[in-house]
C-alpha cells in the first residue's frame, strides 16, 4: 500500500482545537487507507518564546554567530510538545499512532546547530512502523548530528524533515498543510486577482520561495526536487470532506501547458549597497565577496560597470536589509585594501521578480516587463535574470503598484 506523508505547520497545530482538527483530517485519510508519517511544527508562537528563554539564559542575543547544541536543545522542544499532542488526539480517537523524535528518526545532520542539513536517514524503524498500520507523529524541525547531539535545520526547517520523510518513505506524495490553500499567482493580500496555480515545477516554485514567496521554504523544494518528491499545498482550514486540491509541485514534464510567467514575487526586505570607483582588476570582486561572506552577509543581485575614472569601475549588488549594516561595515573596514572612491547604501528598495518555465521558449518577456513598469512611471535599478526569472530593484512605495501592474500585463489575474 502506498505511503504519504501529511506535514502541518505553527497555524495549523496553533492550540489544542487546532490540533483536534488536524486529528479529524489524519483520521479521515486513515480512515481511506492511507499509510502515513505526519510531521508537525511547533505551536504558532512558541519557537519566539523559546528562543527568549534561550537568549535570556545566556545572557545575550544569540544572533548569527553563537548557535550551539544546547540552543537547539531548547528551541527543539516546541515540535516535541505538539508531536505528542497529536499522538494523544489520534489515540483518542481510536487509531494507532505514536511520536517520532529526530533522534529515534536519526535523521542524521551535519553539526551547523541552528542552521543544519540534513545528510540522510539511518535505520530507524520508521517505514516498519508505518507499514504496520501506526501513524507516526514525527516532530519536524530537527535531527541529531554523528555525536547524538540534536541539531535544528533552521526557521520553516519542519518543511525541510516533512520532505526528507517523504524520501525515505518512498512517499507517493507530502502533503503540506498551511493557512492557504495552494501556491498563488502572487500574494493575494497585495492582488485580489490573483489565482491558485493547479501545477508549478520545482524550478518555479524554488525561485518563486527564494524570492520571497513564503509557502514553502527553499531547502525543502531542493530536496523535493532532487529526490523527485511530488509536494502538494493544502489549507488545514477546511473540514474534512470538503474540496481542497491545492498546488503540487512536481517536475515540468508533469504539466502539459506552460504558463509563459506563472507568478510575480516580491521581497521588501532588500537593500542596496553601491561602491563607486573601485579599482577594476583581477582579484579586487573575490576580496569583497569573500569578506562579505565571511561575515555572512547573503549576496544576490551584482552589476559591475566601467568608471569615468581610468582602470576604475562601479559596483553594485544586493543583500536583505538587516544584513545592511553588517556589509557596509564589512565594506568600510576594508576601504584601504579594495580602494573605492565612495560607498552607498540604499535601503527603502524592493525587489519584483517575474518567474516561469515557459520563459525559456518564448520571446518578448523582458519587453513585456519593462513596458509595463515604464507605463507606471516606476524606474529600475538593477536588472537581473535567469533561464525562468527576471527580477529588478525599484524604490520600495512602488511595490505595490508594480505588482498589481505585471500580474495583469502577464494575463495572470483571474477572470
Amino acid at each position: 500500500m502506498a505511503r504519504t506523508v501529511l506535514k502541518f505547520g505553527g497555524t495549523s497545530v496553533g492550540d489544542l482545537d487546532r490540533i483536534a482538527n488536524v486529528a479529524d483530517i489524519v483520521a479521515d485519510r486513515a480512515a481511506r487507507g492511507e499509510l502515513m508519517a505526519v510531521v508537525v511544527s511547533a505551536m504558532a508562537g512558541e519557537t519566539n518564546k523559546l528562543v527568549a528563554l534561550a537568549e535570556g539564559a545566556a545572557g545575550q542575543d544569540l544572533g548569527r554567530d553563537l548557535f550551539h547544541d544546547e540552543y537547539d536543545v531548547i528551541v527543539a522542544s516546541g515540535e516535541q510538545v505538539t508531536a505528542g499532542l497529536l499522538a494523544l488526539a489520534l489515540r483518542r480517537r481510536g487509531l494507532k499512532a505514536r511520536s517520532w523524535l529526530g533522534w529515534q528518526l536519526r535523521l542524521k545532520t551535519d553539526e551547523a546547530h541552528g542552521r543544519a542539513r540534513i545528510l540522510g536517514f539511518e535505520n530507524s524503524g520508521l517505514p516498519d512502523s508505518v507499514d504496520g498500520g501506526e501513524i507516526a507523529v514525527v516532530a519536524g524541525f530537527q535531527g541529531v548530528t554523528d555525536d547524538d547531539r540534536v541539531a535544528t535545520l533552521g526557521r520553516g526547517g519542519s518543511d525541510t524533515s516533512a520532505v526528507a520523510v517523504a524520501a525515505a518513505l518512498n512517499a507517493t506524495v507530502c502533503d503540506i498543510y498551511t493557512d492557504v490553500d495552494g501556491v498563488y499567482t502572487t500574494d493575494p493580500r497585495m492582488v485580489p486577482k490573483a489565482r491558485r496555480i493547479p501545477k508549478i515545477s520545482y524550478e518555479e516554485m524554488l525561485e518563486m520561495a527564494s524570492l520571497g514567496a513564503k509557502v514553502l521554504q527553499t531547502r525543502s523544494v531542493e530536496l523535493a526536487m532532487n529526490h523527485n518528491v511530488p509536494v502538494r499545498v493544502l489549507s488545514s482550514f477546511l473540514k474534512p470532506g470538503e474540496p481542497n486540491p491545492g498546488t503540487l509541485v512536481c517536475s515540468e514534464e508533469e504539466i502539459v501547458e506552460k504558463q509563459v510567467v506563472s507568478g510575480v514575487a516580491y521581497s521588501r526586505d532588500e537593500a542596496k549597497v553601491t561602491l563607486y570607483g573601485v579599482a577594476d582588476k583581477p582579484g579586487v570582486s573575490a576580496k569583497i565577496f569573500s569578506a562579505l561572506a565571511r561575515a555572512g552577509v547573503n549576496v544576490d543581485m551584482i552589476v559591475q560597470a566601467n568608471a569615468r575614472g581610468p582602470e576604475r569601475a562601479n559596483m553594485v549588488f544586493t543583500c536583505t536589509d538587516r544584513d545592511s549594516p553588517i556589509a557596509k561595515q564589512t565594506l568600510e573596514s576594508m576601504a584601504a585594501d579594495i580602494g573605492y572612491e565612495q560607498l552607498e547604501v540604499t535601503r527603502d528598495v524592493s525587489k519584483i521578480s517575474i518567474i516561469g518555465v515557459g520563459m525559456k521558449s518564448h520571446t518578448g518577456v523582458a519587453e513585456t516587463m519593462f513596458t509595463a513598469l515604464y507605463e507606471k512611471g516606476i524606474n529600475i535599478d538593477v536588472i537581473s535574470t535567469s533561464e525562468i526569472k527576471i527580477s529588478v530593484l525599484i524604490a520600495a512605495p512602488y511595490t505595490e503598484l508594480a505588482v498589481r501592474a505585471l500580474h495583469t500585463a502577464f494575463g495572470l489575474d483571474a477572470v
